[in-house]
């Protein structure tokens, strides 16, 4: 074979991956010295553009290859009724086909983003809808579906998530800082019952090191949610910062993972103010460079 016919082969070839979508310097990879490195949709929630797939270009322009997919872009995309109408809903999701959930998660894949984790669903939710919630999750390949922490929740939750054999993913706020808040009472419930543990929450409202609780639970932590925040007694107290001029030990919660090797994602959450000029894609992207640095050897 000649060097001409190589050469046409070969730009056939790339071609056809370009089409395909199938070039892997094309995908992002944020996976940084064994450590995956996420974020939660929510982080974008200050674009313009908030269909499905703006998202997922959002993501990629900032460099990630793992999400926490919030849920109300997801039943966009796949067609829930624009209604107020409590039962319409309900009779969608207990009957709405799979079709749309298997395209969303090429859609994805596609384009070099796991979809990590699902923000869909909730306790007061009818039962057949619970199902749905975690059919969704099974068919978008998220490991569980994540709300927020109670001892409640976890008891409504914890049956469904043992039926479909996932994790229900409980993700707190301020509620360490509250008296007689447990942990550990809310992982009694069940062994699929796990954490989606806000490192920032929990530093802005006890002010003690996330080290050590994530040190103590993380075979009981799916995922944790970075941000830097102030602490309880600091002016202004409880407070988020950007990545590095706060006082949550960001980057020693990083090293932490990546020392005792932990299959736990971690995902930026961006809830401080942008700056002027700038957007989300672009903040987000900072801090994925900042967790970069940190984990670098």
């Amino acid at each position: 074979m000649n060097k001409k016919m190589l050469k046409m082969m070969s730009a056939v070839m790339l071609s056809a991956m370009t089409v395909f979508g199938v070039q892997a310097a094309d995908k992002p990879d944020s996976k940084f010295a064994g450590v995956q490195i996420g974020t939660i949709t929510y982080s974008f929630r200050s674009m313009p553009d908030q269909s499905l797939t703006a998202i997922l270009d959002y993501a990629v322009q900032a460099g990630l290859s793992s999400v926490e997919l919030m849920g109300g872009a997801v039943e966009q995309y796949a067609g829930i009724p624009s209604t107020q109408d409590e039962a319409a809903v309900r009779a969608w999701r207990t009957s709405v086909s799979m079709d749309k959930f298997k395209e969303i998660k090429k859609l994805f894949k596609d384009k070099g983003v796991k979809i990590d984790i699902l923000k869909l669903g909730d306790p007061g939710w009818s039962d057949a809808e619970i199902d749905y919630a975690f059919r969704v999750c099974k068919t978008l390949g998220a490991k569980g579906i994540t709300t927020e922490i109670s001892e409640e929740s976890a008891k409504r939750l914890a049956p469904f998530a043992d039926k479909h054999k996932l994790y229900v993913i409980f993700h707190n706020h301020g509620q360490p800082g509250q008296p007689g808040f447990s942990f550990d009472r809310v992982l009694a419930v069940g062994p699929r019952v796990m954490l989606n543990f806000d490192a920032g929450h929990y530093f802005g409202a006890t002010g003690k090191n996330p080290c050590e609780l994530i040190q103590r639970l993380h075979a009981r932590i799916a995922s944790i949610h970075l941000k830097d925040k102030t602490g309880p007694d600091a002016t202004p107290r409880d407070t988020n910062q950007p990545f590095g001029q706060g006082q949550t030990p960001v980057k020693e919660i990083l090293q932490l993972i990546q020392k005792e090797k932990w299959p736990i994602t971690c995902d930026i959450e961006l809830e401080y103010d942008i700056p002027q000029g700038s957007d989300a894609v672009k903040e987000v992207a900072k801090c994925v460079e900042y967790c970069r640095k940190a984990l670098q050897k």
